[in-house]
């Protein structure tokens, strides 16, 4: 299993960029996001992907503190093949793979390369094999394709709708061993608001990440996945509670804090300190 934690920091906040546009490349880079993704899959049009897969292989990857990734195209798909052979590239650190239904599609990808891979979870027979895809060589976590899940099951796309698919990568990727699962893209680009909803509404699910179509959305998803000031100021509280008492079982405010709390409150601290893996 492959680590997401770069510069201490867990990934949560992943920006599309087409591949057919390198002029957005450094832009992109620049965003502030967590990790970029090439597209080479839905934002490039059938007569652009070559152009597009040029366009990858010549770009220069050199920042130091941004994951690079590329989204190809379906197994399913003519330019599956052609996608394959831009994994090489320096500097590209994985590969997200659309519509990843099998683990049988994951080692077609890993004969190519030893990038890590991050299937995208697009369809109900996804969902249901969901645990042998997490489970196959090189895969470093889960994504979710919400648009396209919603598509396939005929569903209004609410949070309702995708409650069931959204916690069951959750337990899916907790019981296999991998980072918490990506969350979706929201179609908003100009409504901070929504974008911030809907990534809160990830993280209470124990969603790890989210995937953002635009710049001004990876601002409001990389702050939801911050603790908030009140959430560490509890935490600190629990904790000098504990060594006060010098045992794992106190009252703080008239509420019970037992072991499963206090790792809690432990986590909370840890994470704002940007302290990647507890």
């Amino acid at each position: 299993m492959m680590n997401n934690v770069q510069g201490g920091v867990i990934q949560r906040s992943f920006l599309f960029v087409p591949g057919n546009r390198p002029e957005r490349f450094n832009k992109a880079l620049d965003s502030g996001a967590d990790a970029i993704i090439i597209d080479l899959e839905d934002a490039v049009a059938a007569e652009e992907k070559a152009a597009a897969r040029t366009a990858l292989m010549q770009a220069a990857f050199t920042w130091p503190h941004v994951l690079v990734y590329v989204r190809i195209n379906a197994v399913d798909t003519p330019w599956f093949a052609d996608d394959l052979k831009v994994l090489r590239h320096a500097g590209i650190r994985g590969v997200f793979l659309p519509k990843a239904e099998h683990a049988e599609e994951i080692a077609r990808v890993r004969a190519h390369t030893a990038c890590c891979v991050i299937p995208i979870i697009e369809t109900a027979t996804g969902l249901c094999h969901a645990q042998e895809v997490a489970r196959a060589s090189g895969v470093e976590r889960l994504a979710f394709g919400s648009m396209d899940f919603q598509l396939d099951l005929n569903c209004d796309g609410s949070d309702t709708a995708l409650l069931y698919a959204r916690s069951q990568l959750v337990v899916v990727s907790r019981w296999c061993g991998l980072l918490a699962p990506i969350d979706g893209v929201t179609l908003a680009m100009d409504d901070e608001a929504r974008v911030a909803a809907d990534a809160r509404h990830a993280k209470s699910l124990g969603m790890g990440g989210k995937l953002c179509i635009h710049p001004r959305q990876v601002g409001a998803v990389n702050m939801a996945w911050q603790p908030t000031p009140e959430e560490i100021i509890w935490a600190r509280k629990v904790l000098a509670a504990s060594d006060a008492a010098g045992t794992n079982v106190v009252a703080v405010d008239g509420v019970m804090i037992d072991r499963p709390i206090l790792l809690k409150a432990q986590r909370i601290i840890s994470r704002s300190q940007g302290i990647a893996g507890v």
